[in-house]
């Protein structure tokens, strides 16, 4: 505790600029939920790498949030490790943001045991959750009848929330598989990962609706439209073309045309990392095989289903289709998104498809694409018209090969935190003071992932060009 109380000091003055002083943000050495010397260490390293002080700054607050503020670790009624993860201000956890939160500190693990045991923890806990119902999106820390329990479908004290997203299935193997390859521990390939597989298999199936709409639907009492599904809750009409029907998107808003492209671009690759996991782990030849002829079915569906001719842009990826031939033009700052495809290894980012579609998504023909005073950037329905998620900056950052646009990218999330050292869920175009969400863990701690990456690609010196006054 000493050693932190002296880290936390020396950081604090670290990041003094010479203007004002920069106040760590964190929460007092006691008071943070979980502590890891790995990330310690890096946070010390990487802040005496950084010439701005308020870029390190800005650094030093955001990379640990998820850690400090959102961590619950422990372990279950069998002795194993078990951490649920809070979104944030939300005291509950979704798949996908609790598998996202904690994907920078993979590459850590090895050189922290507990670091790595509170890992493990969490992907123990989310595939119990997946056990208890694939279809849901958010979980309770127990079966305490918390969250939208009134809402038209299949509820249970479990579950914070069950909007159906293909991604809330997908991170979790993202993180399992990545969390494998850096640490080779497969403890957390058990009997829990084994159903958890099986479930999510079925659910795709079913939601290929080959077979009729299949088991679930969804409606709630709302004013905001996006928060329940059209026709009666099971949505507007697919045809069966073997893509997976995802009733809403990683906003947690619902989808117009139910095959949400980079959704379904999310499961085929998710599905073969499972597969590999599956044959050289658990020697599930058979439920292998059964992965891989999922995901190949679906990116032929893809191929086939997926793209449109537009007159400015050439081919391009569409956000969402029916099978029909109706498809919706637009990107939401939510990964996955159209912008993040090449950020999680769906699709190649020199993919000329996907460069089209880049251009398209970050351009005004893209109508949740907003340019104002302050910055400009993608936003989405779920907060409205003219409010920039900084997710959106931050994708456009990760998947950039120009020095410039990189740069142009750190610059405006520095300029766009409203003096708070943090990430936000939106800010308005002209003015970053209008925000919502002051503790929202996932843009923070994927803000340290992208200066983590930007240092390891050889990055610093472009970093250390930022201006003072930014």
């Amino acid at each position: 505790m000493k050693r932190l109380l002296i880290l936390w000091a020396f950081l604090t003055l670290a990041c003094a600029g010479n203007a004002q002083p920069f106040v760590s943000q964190r929460p007092a050495p006691a008071d943070r939920l979980f502590v890891s010397r790995a990330v310690e260490d890096k946070i010390a390293e990487v802040t005496a790498l950084l010439k701005n002080p308020r870029l390190a700054w800005m650094f030093a607050n955001c990379f640990p949030n998820t850690l400090d503020t959102t961590v619950h670790f422990g372990k279950d009624e069998n002795g194993r490790w078990r951490t649920f993860i809070y979104t944030g201000d939300i005291h509950a956890m979704w798949l996908r943001d609790s598998g996202a939160q904690v994907w920078p500190y993979v590459q850590l693990a090895p050189q922290d045991r507990h670091l790595q045991s509170m890992l493990a923890g969490v992907i123990n806990c989310q595939f119990s959750l997946i056990c208890i119902d694939p279809y849901a999106n958010a979980f309770n820390d127990g079966p305490t009848g918390t969250g939208w329990q009134s809402d038209m479908t299949k509820m249970g004290p479990w579950l914070h929330e069950r909007k159906w997203e293909i991604d809330s299935d997908c991170y979790p193997i993202r993180l399992a598989y990545q969390y494998w390859k850096v640490t080779g521990d497969t403890s957390v390939f058990g009997d829990t990962w084994l159903e958890a597989i099986r479930k999510i298999l079925t659910t795709f199936r079913e939601q290929q609706r080959k077979d009729g709409p299949g088991p679930y639907r969804f409606q709630r009492n709302s004013p905001v439209p996006t928060d329940t599904q059209a026709g009666y809750g099971w949505g507007n009409p697919v045809r069966p073309v073997g893509l997976i029907a995802s009733a809403f998107r990683p906003s947690d808003d619902a989808t117009t045309f139910l095959f949400l492209v980079p959704s379904n671009f999310f499961a085929v690759s998710s599905l073969r990392k499972a597969a590999e996991i599956l044959e050289t782990v658990n020697a599930q030849t058979g439920l292998a095989q059964e992965c891989r002829e999922l995901a190949d079915e679906v990116e032929q569906a893809l191929r086939q289903f997926a793209t449109v001719e537009h007159p400015k842009y050439g081919t391009i990826y569409a956000y969402e289709v029916d099978g029909f031939g109706n498809k919706l033009m637009m990107d939401d700052a939510n990964v996955p998104s159209l912008l993040a495809m090449a950020y999680l290894g769906d699709v190649d980012r020199e993919d000329p498809v996907y460069q089209n579609t880049r251009r398209f998504v970050w351009s005004e023909d893209n109508p949740y694409f907003f340019r104002g005073e302050a910055a400009e950037g993608i936003g989405g329905p779920h907060v409205g018209r003219d409010m920039v998620w900084p997710m959106s900056i931050l994708m456009k950052a990760f998947t950039a090969s120009d020095d410039a646009e990189i740069k142009w990218c750190i610059e405006s999330l520095m300029k766009t935190d409203a003096g708070t050292g943090f990430m936000h869920e939106s800010f308005h175009k002209d003015d970053p003071a209008k925000f919502t969400r002051a503790w929202f863990a996932w843009p923070n701690t994927l803000f340290g992932e992208l200066i983590l990456k930007l240092i390891a690609d050889g990055k610093l010196p472009l970093l250390n060009s930022i201006a003072l006054e930014n």
